[in-house]
């Protein structure tokens, strides 16, 4: 398998971490959209949200747990923003779900 995010949990492509336990890894968008903009994967394969299985589904409540931690260590009380794109149409870029944490602007809704 060719999976990006997978090279990046493995060390094989650096990044800039923010955050990791056994399940996730959370690290900084090389493109950022916002001043605080993370990436949290888990650290399993999943292709994307199509993919949650009763068998894989406590990975994504993982991911949502280190979304609480990250924002308590950032001091993101303010407001922040979780994103998942799921597929083609839906944007997702990497075939492994990934969660944006998108911070510190106003993230006025919708989005434009």
């Amino acid at each position: 398998m060719d999976c990006l995010f997978c090279s990046i949990v493995k060390g094989e492509i650096p990044s800039t971490k923010i955050y990791e336990n056994e399940w996730v890894y959370a690290f900084a968008d090389i493109d950022p959209q916002a001043p605080f903009h993370a990436i949290i994967i888990p650290k399993e394969h999943i292709a994307s949200a199509s993919d949650i299985t009763a068998e894989n589904s406590f990975l994504v409540a993982k991911v949502f747990e280190a979304v609480a931690a990250i924002a308590k260590a950032e001091n993101l009380e303010e407001g922040y923003r979780v994103v998942n794109n799921c597929g083609k149409l839906g944007g997702q870029t990497v075939g492994h779900i990934h969660f944006h944490l998108l911070a510190r602007r106003n993230l006025a809704w919708p989005p434009g």
